[in-house]
Formats: C-alpha cells, sequence, structure tokens
C-alpha cells in the first residue's frame, strides 16, 4: 500500500494502528527516530539553531564541534523547556482541539577550556560535555467522526445461529498518546590553529524510549437500534542505544566572517528492543472490549490477566547530516548566522528482520532534504535581542508545502558578569495526516500541529 502525506515531522510521528490489523508501521518509526528538535540552550534556540560557523554556546556542538574552541573561558549551562502543543484533528468534517503541556530538563553540560601549552601554532583546546533531549515524543491527540465504515459488526458472545449485525456507523472516536523522548550525551574536542582555523571533533551517544498507547472506539447499531461498543487498545515500548560521530571545521576568514563545515555520521542503533500488545488475542490484535445495549453481559479477551505480548529486536541506522555554515560578525554589537544542511533520508535503513518493504520505501519514497536556519543577535552592553527562523523539508516525495516545518524564534538575555540568564520563545507549524483504519477505504484524519516553546538557560562560568 502507499503511503500518502503520512508524516509528522519535529514533535511527531504517524505509527498506524488499526482495528483488525498489524504492527506498527516501521517507515513512520524510521523516520521518527531520524529527527531532531533542535532543542539547546536558549541563546541557541532563540536563533533557530544557526550555529555552525559561530560556535561559542555548548548546544552548538550538535551541529559543529569546532565551536568549543571559540570559547574564551569554561563555563556551565542547564536549560529547562515548557512546550505547550495544539493538534487540530479534523475526520470527516468533526474538528477535535487537543491541547497538551509538557516541562523537562531539555539541557545541561559544560566546557572547560585550556590553553596550550606544547605548540605556538595551537593556542587553545577545550573539551565539551553536553547532554540534551533531542527528541521529545510525548504529546497526544483525539479525533472523532463518522466515516461509515463499521469493522466490529457481530457481538463475539452472540449465541444465536445468526448473529446480530451492528453495521451502521454511528460514529468513531481514536485517542493516540505518545512518550519518551531520544536523549543525546555529546563528548567533544576542539582546538584552534593560528589562531584561525578551529577543528573539531565529537562523540555522541544516545539513549531511546518510546511508548505508544493507543484506542479505537467504535460505535455501531442494528437495523432495530441496538447499540454495540467496541474499545481496541493497542501500546507499543521501545528502549534502544545508539552512536554517532560529529566532525567539524570553522575557519575565520575575516575579522568579520567566519565559514563552517561539518559532517555528522549516521546513528547507529545496534540493538533496538520492541515490546507490544499488538499479537492475536481471540480474533483481536490488541486489548478488545465489546458491549452491546441488548445484553448485559461485556466480551473482554484480558479476562483472568490475559495480555499476551510479543518482543522484536532489531537494527537501525539513520541518515548523515551535512552542514555549510557563515556568520557575519560586527564586532560587539552584533551578528547574522545561516545554516544549510543536506540529510539524506533514502539511506535510512533497518535490519535484524525481514524489512525489505521498509527499507524500499525509504529508497523510493524518501528524498534528501534541504534545510535552512538563519539567526541573528544584538548586543546593547550586557543586553542581549534574538531572533531566528527555521525551515525543514519534509522527506515524503508526496508531501505538500504545508507538511514542511517552518518557525520562527526570538529572545534575550543578560550578563550578569559572573552568570548569565537567557530565554527563548519557539513557534513552529506544520500539518499532516494519521490513518487508523488501514486497510479499509476510510480518509486519514487531518492535523495541524503548533508548537509552543519557552526556554530558560542559566550559564555559570568557571
Amino acid at each position: 500500500m502507499k503511503m500518502k502525506r503520512f508524516y509528522l515531522l519535529a514533535i511527531f510521528f504517524a505509527s498506524t494502528l488499526v482495528s483488525f490489523s498489524q504492527s506498527l508501521g516501521y517507515q513512520d518509526l524510521g523516520l521518527l527516530f531520524s529527527q531532531n528538535d533542535q532543542n539547546g540552550t536558549a541563546r541557541f534556540t532563540s536563533m533557530a539553531g544557526a550555529f555552525g560557523a559561530l560556535g561559542g554556546d555548548l548546544s552548538s556542538m550538535n551541529i559543529n564541534p569546532a565551536g568549543l574552541s571559540v570559547f574564551t573561558n569554561s563555563l556551565f549551562t542547564g536549560t529547562i523547556n515548557s512546550r505547550a502543543s495544539n493538534i487540530n484533528s479534523n475526520y470527516y468534517n468533526t474538528n477535535t482541539n487537543s491541547q497538551n503541556q509538557f516541562i523537562n530538563l531539555s539541557q545541561i553540560g559544560a566546557v572547560l577550556v585550556f590553553e596550550s601549552a606544547y605548540s605556538k601554532d595551537w593556542s587553545k583546546f577545550a573539551i565539551g560535555f553536553n547532554y540534551r533531549i533531542a527528541k521529545d515524543f510525548a504529546d497526544s491527540f483525539v479525533t472523532e467522526g463518522n466515516s461509515g465504515i463499521t469493522t466490529f459488526t457481530e457481538f463475539p458472545l452472540d449465541t444465536n445461529q445468526d448473529p446480530i449485525q451492528y453495521n451502521i456507523a454511528d460514529s468513531q472516536r481514536f485517542e493516540n498518546n505518545y512518550g519518551g523522548n531520544l536523549s543525546e550525551l555529546n563528548l567533544g574536542f576542539s582546538s584552534v590553529f593560528q589562531n584561525s582555523l578551529h577543528v573539531g571533533l565529537s562523540f555522541n551517544f544516545y539513549g531511546l524510549t518510546f511508548n505508544q498507547r493507543a484506542t479505537l472506539y467504535e460505535f455501531n447499531s442494528d437495523i432495530d437500534g441496538n447499540e454495540l461498543e467496541a474499545k481496541l487498545y493497542q501500546e507499543n515500548f521501545t528502549t534502544a542505544g545508539g552512536f554517532s560521530a560529529n566532525l567539524g571545521f570553522i575557519y575565520k576568514a575575516h575579522q568579520n566572517i567566519r565559514f563552517g563545515l561539518s559532517y555528522q555520521t549516521p546513528t547507529w542503533f545496534s540493538e533496538i528492543m520492541e515490546e507490544t500488545n499488538i499479537v492475536n488475542n481471540e480474533g483481536f490484535n490488541g486489548d478488545a472490549e465489546i458491549s452491546v445495549s441488548n445484553d448485559n453481559v461485556i466480551y473482554d479477551n484480558t479476562t483472568g490477566n490475559f495480555f499476551p505480548t510479543q518482543e522484536l529486536i532489531y537494527r537501525f541506522r539513520t541518515p548523515s547530516n551535512l552542514t555549510a555554515s557563515a556568520a557575519f560578525i560586527f564586532g560587539k554589537n552584533g551578528l547574522i548566522s545561516i545554516d544549510y544542511s543536506h540529510k539524506g533520508f533514502n539511506n535510512i535503513q533497518l535490519s535484524g528482520a525481514n524489512f525489505r518493504e521498509e527499507n524500499q520505501f525509504f529508497q523510493n519514497e524518501l528524498r534528501n532534504t534541504n534545510n535552512l536556519n538563519i539567526g541573528s543577535e544584538w548586543r546593547f552592553d550586557r543586553f542581549s535581542v534574538r531572533g531566528g527562523y527555521m525551515f525543514e523539508q519534509n522527506p515524503d516525495k508526496l508531501s505538500i508545502n504545508s507538511d514542511n516545518i517552518t518557525g520562527y524564534s526570538f529572545g534575550g538575555g543578560y550578563n550578569f558578569n559572573n552568570f548569565k540568564l537567557d530565554f527563548s520563545y519557539r513557534d513552529n507549524n506544520r500539518t499532516g495526516v494519521y490513518n487508523f483504519y488501514s486497510g479499509f477505504d476510510v480518509n486519514s484524519t487531518e492535523l495541524n500541529i503548533n508548537n509552543k516553546i519557552f526556554t530558560t538557560t542559566l550559564t555559570i562560568s568557571l
């Protein structure tokens, strides 16, 4: 089956869960685990993450580790994120709005700067440690309406020779909840050659936890007006560890101009462990509960604490990423920075089981994406103001323009000498679809997704 406009970028994903069907969509999970929310310090996020040629911020290590040797002194930073998620769904002309609020410690790290005593050419050496939440999966939405399609048409405990048919669709409701995150721990090294060429290398270690809990409700009736209510619950729990490396350069071509170039290898997840209840249980792929208005008995396939599950262990490789950057610095007054990145999503690969169809999908249906980040900062004595714009292309060849992520950000900060406080606000939008009746002639739910993120960072000089 060819999937159209299934992809939801930045905070979220569409793992297809349906009645009577199937395992999670590994195409969707492959895309999900390849994404980056560009979380970081408030200075970094307020400038849309355009730090490939700038450095001097711990979060820039995620893009270009050469930026570590731009620091003039050792310091520590910690960041808190507050995210407001608003998802509007449209299912057969019925609109449903879902709002959620999330708070987390999104970044913590330190950089140690040493003056080199071994060579006049290599004048500085820096080591950086940084932890961040690369992608926050937490979110949820509800959608409801009436497609006119029934899939639960009989009551399993009906003893009639010809079971009553509840084949008149009254409505459907789908509740989807996500949890977990992709955390990233960076260990980076950088030095500067003849005060003009910064060279950096980082090793990145990932911890993946993901879960999805989805419930489908179907409300049907028979020709006499008797009602059937069916509830199908499915869940998935996934954990993994991964590794990647970054190599980068920043060249100071002029006092006011810097250029950056960095390459991030694919991330290799050597062992992804998945546990799910999507296994045949009395003819239902999940935990099913069905009741009818003309019978006081409830059918439940988990009676007696019978909760069958299945496990799968597999491997996964994300795309690599190449970033080219330029920064224009106007003395101590301000700067403008631009990052362009290229990511080859058709190189995603799953292995360890029979993933031939999924890998063909990655190769044939996905494209290399072109992404743009622009940031600016202006200083007024101890106070700074910042702004940024970002564009991230959807990798699905069949996506429409509104499926791309576009966002803006702004923020400010104040330098108290020994410590700094920075704040940022981000707003990004995208559209997408979610098909929870795969295999049936049913329209997908249209989703309009908006995230507003407020970030606060404390920086302490060491």
